[in-house]
């Protein structure tokens, strides 16, 4: 894993929803080290899974109470399947957003990070580069909740003080995918310790508030062959990914 930027001893609280989930497990480690993190998931989630406490993010005054005295809320929770049917996206996908974010703004959260998907970008030819200001093109269900996530940020910035960012994630995975893979699954890689680091900097990155305190930021590792621009994500929120898809050693 790479070192991250020094935060001040005194840590953070941050709650991270989707913690038993494979990013919101795979950036736990290091972001509970230098933050007082609050790992928290569904009741059907967290059995057997060590400190992470209960939060339906489906419910409004639940995630009220979770978020006092946060200053950041990463919200990972949600159905990631790009498969998955309205009925099955309407609540954790489209009311847990809202909820969430209001929530967030109730609170006075400092900064709320969402997690969007390159899923809204799917309808656009392979060749094009998609840059952070790209109007979301999905193709699925998903990819368009994932719209409506982004939606609702730009709604809690310009109404509260929080500021938010939503990050469009892109093929995470454990492991660098092999070279006989599908392409969109290299020029879309996602490692875990750059996504450790795309969360720290989402979260820490010195933002405005109101309508120019949301950004949209792209989610990839440093891919020599990219899906995703990144030079828009490394100024706004100052975001660093350092493995590559194509490395072999």
């Amino acid at each position: 894993m790479s070192s991250m930027p020094d935060e001040t001893p005194a840590a953070r609280r941050v709650v991270l929803t989707g913690a038993a989930g494979r990013i919101g497990g795979a950036v736990s480690p290091l972001l509970s080290e230098r933050w007082d993190l609050v790992r928290t998931d569904r009741h059907d989630a967290v059995a057997g899974v060590d400190g992470v406490e209960v939060l339906d993010v489906t419910d409004l005054e639940a995630c009220r109470a979770a978020f006092v005295g946060a200053d950041a809320v990463v919200h990972l929770a949600g159905n990631p399947s790009p498969d998955a049917t309205f009925d099955e996206l309407l609540a954790p996908n489209l009311v847990g957003a809202y909820a969430v974010a209001q929530a967030a703004a109730d609170a006075g959260v400092r900064r709320l990070v969402l997690a969007s998907s390159l899923q809204t970008m799917l309808a656009v030819p392979e060749r094009v580069q998609r840059r952070p200001d790209d109007q979301p093109r999905p193709v699925n269900l998903y990819g368009a909740t994932k719209a409506w996530a982004e939606a609702v940020g730009a709604w809690a910035a310009a109404t509260s003080t929080t500021s938010v960012v939503a990050l469009r994630i892109g093929h995470f995975s454990e492991r660098r995918p092999p070279t006989d893979a599908d392409l969109h699954r290299r020029i879309a890689w996602l490692s875990p310790r750059d996504a450790t680091e795309l969360v720290r900097a989402a979260v820490e990155a010195d933002l405005p508030t109101g309508v120019e305190g949301f950004v949209v930021a792209n989610g990839v590792s440093a891919n020599r062959h990219s899906v995703a621009e990144l030079e828009q994500t490394r100024r706004a929120i100052g975001y660093l990914p350092v493995d590559d898809a194509w490395d072999e050693t």
